[in-house]
């Protein structure tokens, strides 16, 4: 079994608030971990009476703390992304990307360099749309951190991200019962539909700031 199966089958067997959050805090770090395996099973699975997740016997509102208690966890691990680029540095940081150690979290200099290109062409709202694109959504609140992006708009474009993308995979548990090969598969597809909806606020913004460098 991989490391990843092996906390798949950990987590089946201690599924709770909890642990919840503390899988999408390592999710939302430097360490690779798929969201479509935590929150999904959990809110299929706050719909069975026997559950641990059903703490309110309403489903919609166990539900609905399934995503807080994930946001919540996603926010953490942003943070530590945030915290570290801050206080550690771009040289320090890439020299981690590039070490054994950062290879083995699926790091390296040239994933970093794309996500500050792309944290340099979209601004301060990447932290939001970065939070849908597979590959960028762990490594966004790195170049946030480079940056000294406001740490309040960062806070709220990272909880607005992490909490739509979180309904999203709610809702997919709900939807899928539990059929986990058709997860991913849906999950990818909602991430191009998400990029497609949100393309406009990207445009906005860019217009935006060619208008104000023109000025």
């Amino acid at each position: 079994m991989t490391f990843i199966d092996n906390i798949i089958s950990w987590y089946s067997a201690h599924m709770n608030y909890a642990s919840i959050t503390a899988l999408m805090a390592v999710e939302s770090s430097f360490i690779p971990f798929p969201s479509e395996v935590v929150i999904p099973p959990a809110a299929f699975v706050a719909g069975q009476p026997e559950s641990v997740l059903c703490t309110t016997g309403n489903y919609p509102v166990d539900v609905l703390l399934i995503v807080l208690f994930g946001t919540l966890g996603a926010m953490i691990g942003a943070i530590i992304n945030y915290g570290l680029s801050v206080w550690l540095g771009r040289l320090i940081i890439y020299k981690f990307a590039d070490s054994r150690v950062g290879h083995l979290c699926l790091l390296s200099g040239e994933k970093l360099q794309r996500a500050e290109a792309y944290f340099r062409e979209h601004g301060n709202v990447s932290t939001f749309i970065g939070r849908f694109i597979p590959g960028i959504r762990q490594l966004i609140s790195i170049p946030a951190g480079l940056s000294r992006m406001h740490f309040g708009a960062f806070l709220w474009w990272t909880f607005l991200g992490a909490f739509i993308w979180n309904c999203i995979l709610a809702a997919l548990g709900y939807l899928a019962a539990g059929q986990m090969d058709r997860i991913k598969e849906y999950s990818h597809e909602l991430s191009v539909a998400i990029l497609v909806l949100f393309g406009c606020v990207v445009v906005y913004y860019v217009i935006k700031r060619l208008l104000r460098v023109k000025k």
